[in-house]
Parts: structure tokens; C-alpha cells; sequence
């Protein structure tokens, strides 16, 4: 059954990918962009199930003013997929501080000011559901990733706890994480300007693996949102959805790193517990 889907950042990479994928599927599509001209062409495609809204992820009055638009002309929105964002590449002492509070206010702020402003028309009604495209790297760390992985680990600790909030109003979010996919984010990638004291250290060979093309990249893009699109038709989707094997394989092992680390703390931890004399 067709349902209206309502996607940010949609003029490239996994949000084009994704606007694609439904409208061919007969889906109603609202997809957001900074720049609406870059997807005139899907809008002459479809010009009767795609609506082009201006938003900038880093404005929270223009996004407040747009989910108020975009429900106010609809009847109701069934899936609101919280993709735009970018990647901020250089090790932590290189970034500026214009780099760092742009990138904290697209990423993290921009995403939680999104779903906040959703919440109460989707409680209106009686229920929706929220995909927020995180990445492997909301769950591990590559060196030089330091802000973007900070933005990421942020998203996934405000969502799963609003996903406990909201859940009684019928309201439940998909957490995607895709591993180094097939996408346009290596063009948009953010530098810092490098300092040589990094060149020889891991962000370093993070920066020459980048440059050189030899950063490895397995994730298909169009696989990559099928899943994701078939995970939010599901009755019951997973609260995380891990996407590509690099981001399994990634994840187990940081999971599975962290869980003996927790254990060889048992006795300090159970020591911290309070004790009745």
C-alpha cells in the first residue's frame, strides 16, 4: 500500500537513492534540500507523488517551519527518514571551531530539532515511525572522524531514549547503520587543514587511504536503502539495523570488545554498589 514518506537531505547519496526507490514504488514522497533546483529533474519525473521542500538541517525555526507545512497539507505522513548530514574529516586538533558547531548543528541538533518538531503531529496521528540514518560509526570510531562520530554516537543515545518515550503513542524508530557505502559522501567530505604532526600518526593514514582511493568501500547504495526501506514497511522492525558487512563485522567486534572490558570489571563495579550495614 502506498504510504508518504518524508526524507531531508534528499538530493544525493542515500536520500536520492531512497527518493528514487519509492516513487518507483508509488510512494508519496516530501524530500528536503538546501538546494530544491538539484532535484527539478525528479520533479518533472513525478510531478504528481513528489513535493520538494527548502530546508536546511543547520536552521531550527526553518525546520519547525517546514514539518508545520508538511503536515499541515497533508492527511498524514507515515515514515519520516532524518538523513541529511555530512562528514567532517581531521584529526581533533586541526578542526576549527566554525567546522565543529556546523557539523554539531547538522548532524546532532539539526536531527534532534527534526524529530522533536515531528513528535507531536505523528502523536496526533496515533502513531508513525522515524528512521534515523546514523552509520557504523554511531557504534565504533575511525581516527580523523572524530566530530562526525561524535554527532553519530550522539543521534543514537537521543534516539533510543525518545524511542522509550514515545512508544506508547504508537511512535517507533529504525537506528540505520551503514557500513562505507557506494555513495557521494567521499565528494562532500569536510578536511580540515592538515597538520604535519598527524601525518605519520592512524588519522594520518586515515587521510592517505582517503585521498588515495584505497579507504575500502563495500556498501552498495541502492542495496543499502532497499534494506532500510524494507526494514520501515516491516510490522516490527529492530530498533538498530547494522547495513553491509563491514558494519556487522565492525560493530560486533566493538560490542563484543566492550562486553569483556565490562567484564573484567565485575568486582570494581560490583564494589560501587551501595551496601546496607
Amino acid at each position: 500500500m502506498p504510504k508518504t514518506w518524508f526524507i531531508t537531505g534528499a538530493t544525493s547519496g542515500l536520500g536520492l537513492e531512497m527518493a528514487q526507490q519509492l516513487l518507483a514504488e508509488n510512494h508519496k514522497v516530501i524530500a528536503t534540500a538546501r538546494r530544491p533546483d538539484a532535484l527539478a529533474q525528479l520533479s518533472q519525473d513525478h510531478p504528481a507523488r513528489l513535493v520538494v521542500v527548502q530546508l536546511d538541517l543547520a536552521d531550527p525555526d526553518g525546520i519547525a517551519s517546514a514539518v508545520d507545512s508538511v503536515f499541515g497539507r497533508n492527511e498524514r505522513i507515515d515514515v519520516i527518514v532524518s538523513n541529511a548530514g555530512y562528514g567532517l574529516f581531521g584529526a581533533a586538533e586541526e578542526l576549527t571551531k566554525a567546522q565543529i558547531d556546523r557539523q554539531i548543528a547538522t548532524n546532532l541538533a539539526g536531527s534532534i530539532h527534526l524529530i522533536r518538531a515531528a513528535l507531536p503531529f505523528l502523536r496526533r496521528q496515533g502513531g508513525g515511525r522515524i528512521v534515523q540514518v546514523s552509520s557504523e560509526g554511531g557504534q565504533i570510531a575511525y581516527p580523523g572522524f572524530s566530530l562526525y562520530h561524535a554527532t553519530k554516537w550522539g543521534i543514537e543515545g537521543f534516539v533510543e531514549s525518545v524511542a522509550q518515550e514515545v512508544a506508547p503513542f504508537g511512535i517507533d524508530f529504525i537506528i540505520a547503520e551503514p557500513g562505507p557505502t557506494g555513495t557521494n559522501f567521499g565528494v562532500n567530505l569536510v578536511r580540515a587543514e592538515r597538520m604535519d604532526a598527524y601525518d605519520e600518526t592512524p588519522a594520518g593514514a586515515v587521510r592517505r587511504a582517503i585521498g588515495d582511493g584505497s579507504f575500502e568501500i563495500k556498501g552498495d547504495a541502492a542495496r543499502t536503502v532497499a534494506a532500510i526501506i524494507s526494514a520501515a514497511e516491516s510490522e516490527t522492525p529492530p530498533l538498530r539495523l547494522a547495513l553491509g558487512s563491514t558494519a556487522y563485522s565492525s560493530i560486533s567486534q566493538a560490542l563484543s570488545a566492550r562486553l569483556d572490558a565490562v567484564e573484567a570489571q565485575r568486582e570494581v563495579a560490583n564494589s560501587a554498589d551501595r551496601q546496607d550495614l
